[in-house]
């Protein structure tokens, strides 16, 4: 998948293709689920190509229905390409940028960026780690440089007006969940483990006191002193959250520059998914655009809703 393919310049070519991949047996109806009674609709007035009808419900529909491209007047083929260039961009692409290479307004590119991390959101019951697997943990605060904050705010990493706290559980070779927490304390970090990883894996932690008693729950605790410069013993190292951290404060600061708190989860999302699909881990451009369509069914995000608080 290149940016010169065609379905990145031509309309029906993108709408066969993402048919193609949402319907590989057959177009169904999204509302009812019907299969069998579906019918293709010829382009005739304002309806052009690529309606179908069921029969059962009697509603119309395209293969937008049901996705985050509902309800969007830009094109396929340039849905289709934002979603390439978000998925292939190691550190990400900002809405700017969008702007300028798909000829939108910055207020569009901005929503479509969003809509696109919506799709990229990991399902909310799949657990990180399991039976023999090992689990980094490890805290970082993403936001403006601390030499920008009145003097009054620095040095408190958690003031409403400094860093933002964000908690990140790596798998080993493996997946990262990344969660906005309103603070570090045992309580938050206890309950983004709670919710994310398996209690069979193998937990590893700095010296920070926050999982001391979390990490008693899993199969073994392993924990580093970064306060006395020990970065590993044996097994026991968070270098791999150190990574992720380190692809993570290259693309907020380096991309997208500011990142409001409102909108940070997304952003984690974003970064989450192409870490988690990575080239280490055999997955190439093309793979994780397609692995970021497929996430587009059954999710919505209108504009008004795109400024709530993102759900974790």
């Amino acid at each position: 998948m290149k940016p010169s393919d065609k379905i990145f310049h031509d309309e029906t070519a993108a709408r066969r293709y993402l048919e193609e991949l949402r319907w590989p047996d057959g177009p169904y109806c999204p509302f009812c689920g019907v299969t069998d009674r579906v019918k293709s609709l010829p382009a005739k007035g304002s309806m052009g190509p690529g309606w179908y009808h069921c029969q059962d419900c009697r509603k119309k529909f395209t293969v937008r229905v049901g996705t985050v491209y509902e309800r969007s007047k830009v094109p396929l083929h340039q849905w289709l390409f934002a979603t390439w260039l978000m998925a292939s961009s190691k550190k990400g692409v900002s809405a700017k940028q969008i702007e300028r290479m798909l000829g939108v307004s910055y207020k569009t590119a901005w929503f479509m960026a969003h809509r696109i991390r919506e799709a990229m959101k990991p399902s909310p019951h799949s657990f990180l780690g399991g039976p023999g697997k090992t689990i980094e943990a490890d805290e970082t605060y993403v936001g403006g440089k601390e030499t920008n904050r009145h003097k009054n705010k620095r040095g408190n990493k958690a003031s409403a007006y400094g860093k933002k706290p964000v908690v990140s559980l790596v798998e080993r070779d493996g997946r990262v969940r990344s969660v906005h927490v309103p603070n570090v304390t045992g309580k938050t970090v206890r309950l983004v483990l709670k919710e994310n990883a398996s209690r069979k894996s193998h937990l590893m932690t700095d010296e920070s006191g926050v999982y001391r008693y979390i990490g008693k729950q899993y199969a073994s605790h392993g924990k580093v002193n970064h306060k006395r410069d020990e970065y590993v013993r044996g097994d026991a190292h968070v270098n791999s959250a150190e990574n992720y951290f380190s692809i993570l404060k290259r693309g907020i600061n380096g991309v997208y520059h500011a990142v409001s708190e409102q909108h940070l989860q997304r952003y984690l999302h974003e970064f989450d998914f192409r870490y988690t699909n990575r080239e280490g881990r055999g997955v190439d451009d093309e793979a994780r655009t397609v692995k970021a369509l497929r996430g587009i069914e059954g999710k919505r995000l209108t504009y008004r809703r795109s400024d709530d608080r993102a759900n974790v």
